[in-house]
């Protein structure tokens, strides 16, 4: 199959590290893929791709990802000839929907990363959703709350080409890797969030529970993003006296590495769909922990410690029970590498690749 996916940028994000880790896969089993970016900032992700050779279409060098001559672009590489055009991420699905209705022929799927977004809050912007996602044979939600949250948000109409398919990690890689010196060196007792620096992340309740934390405990953000929220961070880092205590590491290229170095991980959101970040952390052999949200309840439910949203005490509250009961953080480390273990990326590979096949047979 010729397959193109189409995705914003490759800044961090878990839509993004899917493409590093998705696309060189479909190539290994045969398929010719590749991949368009409306920004095509230089990051490490975009790094990773080029050197397996997966060939990047670069709409522009940065600015305004809603440019009306994406449009153009897209339409011109639409008709290049693909049987599978995949979407990611809200300007992609909807500039390939408007770029399809003047294209040659071709099989639309999108992914839907997490279980709600800001266009949901707009009652205007629904039917331009329902337009939208009727160009595509196949919408795939990574989790059973992206789903569930996608059909009440369309109704019945929207809900006939729906499917779930979790997102999936290289489980070996996080759990067999060896710590980076640098990272263990911080401290003796360290606390790492890895994610990006966007409002659907809540970093500034694990920085305000460091406080409420003895002087022994640092914690490692690990991200970038949004200079605004980089900028509220370090202002809260020095109000709450932290500087010495959190550490902002920037984006990092040996992640499962970081992990292994740390003592505790946490992904503290306001929702997701299904954190990737989190399944790497659930793989790491730490305890993982996570804020109790939409698309982290029904993965960390039953494995990881769950606290409550925007709860810096509870937070607290949680580490010193697992620093001070090391029966229970056994028990946690066991359970989550058991359940992380079930979203190895070739099972969402094969997946994936059943689902275009299927798709194509019915065109």
């Amino acid at each position: 199959m010729r397959i193109l996916h189409v995705i914003t940028s490759l800044l961090t994000g878990g839509a993004e590290k899917l493409m590093v880790d998705l696309l060189p896969r479909m190539k290994e089993q045969g398929h010719h893929v590749e991949l368009c970016v409306f920004n095509g900032t230089r990051t490490p992700f975009f790094d990773d791709l080029e050197r397996v050779n997966v060939k990047i279409h670069v709409l522009s060098d940065g600015g305004n990802v809603y440019n009306p001559m994406n449009i153009f672009k897209l339409r011109n590489l639409i008709n290049e000839g693909w049987d599978i055009v995949h979407t990611h991420n809200t300007a992609s699905q909807l500039f390939v929907a408007i770029a399809s209705v003047c294209s040659k022929k071709t099989t639309l799927i999108t992914t839907e990363h997490n279980t709600t977004n800001r266009r949901r809050e707009k009652a205007w912007y629904k039917p331009i959703d329902d337009w939208m996602y009727s160009k595509y044979a196949r919408v795939i939600c990574i989790s059973d709350q992206a789903e569930i949250n996608h059909c009440q948000h369309l109704g019945p109409s929207g809900s006939r080409n729906v499917c779930t398919i979790y997102n999936g990690i290289d489980y070996n890689r996080y759990a067999n890797a060896l710590p980076a010196e640098d990272v263990r060196s911080i401290g003796e007792k360290i606390i790492t969030n890895v994610a990006a620096f966007r409002p659907q992340k809540d970093q500034p309740t694990l920085i305000k529970a460091m406080a409420l934390l003895p002087q022994n405990f640092h914690l490692c953000l690990v991200g970038s993003g949004d200079e605004d929220r980089k900028h509220l961070f370090e202002n809260m880092i020095k109000e709450l006296g932290l500087t010495d205590r959190v550490h902002l590491l920037g984006l990092r290229t040996d992640v499962p590495s970081v992990l292994a170095a740390s003592d505790y991980v946490v992904m503290c959101s306001h929702y997701e769909g299904l954190s990737l970040s989190s399944i790497e952390g659930m793989s790491s052999g730490k305890p993982f922990l996570a804020s109790d949200v939409d698309g982290l309840h029904e993965i960390v439910d039953g494995c990881g410690v769950l606290f409550r949203h925007e709860d810096a005490r509870d937070f607290a509250n949680a580490i010193i029970k697992l620093d001070t009961d090391l029966a229970y953080r056994e028990m946690i480390i066991k359970h989550c590498q058991e359940k992380a273990a079930k979203y190895d990326i070739s099972v969402m590979v094969d997946k994936y690749l059943a689902v275009y096949k299927d798709e194509l047979k019915n065109c």
